[in-house]
């Protein structure tokens, strides 16, 4: 009976965040579900959808939300986004016509979206079921840069109307959704390869690896003019062009983000709920520089501190490469042992038993 069910799902290309959220719930649904078809509609580039989705899908370059506008993988354009959404809201009945129609057009038997809620709004007047699934929504992000007005009350119906709302572990309180069903942390854990990267990098056992990722929003960090710290390599993104003596370039190494997360010795970051989850569920220490004025980054440095060694450097501290302390407390500091990320199975689970009504 599963051989003909279509499943929509759309994934915000805002960060890579909210792919680290979905993948494993698709991948989950896969292995318990075979034969059911997968769209995924995402503005995010197919090759990193690939990546990190096993199930077989098709591919539909889109969204259903505008997010918030950046600057940098910090800093929130709130001016320029707060009047993107009210030209977006301009147009609302004809985009969720459009949406309904082109969802229709699909023959979906069910969207699920992380976390645009145009797509929820359209599989609701399709009567088409839905469900959101994420750490955060954009009706209380909305309300934090923009305020609590016609806009937030037409963005928090979609979510509040869907069948469910899949709030992740760690996730924002969001009070006041009749239908938030709260799961365990979701990441998928690399395997540690660290072995064979000190091989083939030549690296003494003693010394120490630490990925710099900044969660897919462009921006980076003037590395090249980092000091050197003994012992101390950093692994960056090719397209910073970091000309430091320490650094490796990620893609040099041909592994997953996963195997390379799992093989380091920290990670440095913002806050971010697939750099925090799956640094926590590897069991790697964490520096982070905060993102103070971000509504969902309190509920994500709870949770970390909670189940992780972790600092928080300054920005500044980070531009300035003067992180040698702060490492040095994180590898002193005992290292809990590594969460079990169990919020994919019971997604997948819930949305198995919807899929089989």
């Amino acid at each position: 009976m599963h051989q003909h069910l279509h499943l929509v799902a759309c994934i915000t290309a805002h960060g890579f965040g909210h792919v680290a959220q979905a993948a494993p719930v698709l991948n989950a649904l896969h292995g318990l579900m075979p034969g059911l078809r997968i769209t995924v509609r995402s503005g995010v580039a197919a090759g990193h959808l690939r990546s990190r989705i096993r199930a077989p899908f098709a591919h539909l370059p889109g969204s259903g939300d505008i997010g918030m506008l950046m600057s940098s993988a910090l800093d929130v354009r709130a001016a320029d986004s707060c009047a993107a959404y009210r030209e977006f809201h301009a147009a609302w009945e004809d985009r969720v016509a459009a949406e309904a129609h082109i969802l229709r057009e699909l023959e979906a038997d069910f969207v699920l979206s992380n976390v645009g809620y145009l797509p929820l709004a359209g599989a609701q007047r399709a009567g088409i079921p839905n469900a959101a699934l994420c750490s955060l929504n954009w009706a209380d992000i909305y309300r934090h840069y923009c305020g609590d007005d016609a806009i937030a009350a037409q963005i928090f119906g979609c979510y509040a109307n869907a069948d469910a709302f899949l709030r992740t572990t760690p996730g924002m309180a969001m009070h006041g959704l009749p239908n938030l069903v709260p799961v365990a942390p979701i990441a998928a854990v690399g395997a540690n390869r660290r072995d064979e990267i000190n091989r083939r990098l030549k690296l003494s056992q003693g010394g120490k690896l630490a990925l710099i990722s900044l969660g897919g929003i462009a921006s980076r960090l003037p590395i090249e003019h980092w000091p050197r710290i003994d012992n101390v390599r950093w692994l960056v993104q090719q397209n910073w062009q970091v000309g430091h003596p320490d650094a490796i370039v990620i893609e040099s190494l041909q592994m997953s983000f996963g195997d390379l997360l799992a093989s380091s010795d920290a990670l440095i970051c913002k806050p971010g709920y697939g750099s925090f989850v799956e640094a926590t569920c590897s069991g790697v220490p964490v520096l982070y520089a905060n993102r103070p004025d971000w509504p969902e980054s309190p509920a994500l440095i709870e949770w970390l501190r909670q189940n992780n060694t972790c600092r928080e450097v300054s920005r500044q501290a980070l531009e300035l490469g003067n992180i040698a302390g702060a490492l040095e407390k994180i590898w002193s500091a005992p290292q809990p042992a590594p969460v079990a990320p169990e919020g994919a199975g019971q997604a997948a689970d819930w949305l198995m038993d919807r899929l089989g009504l």
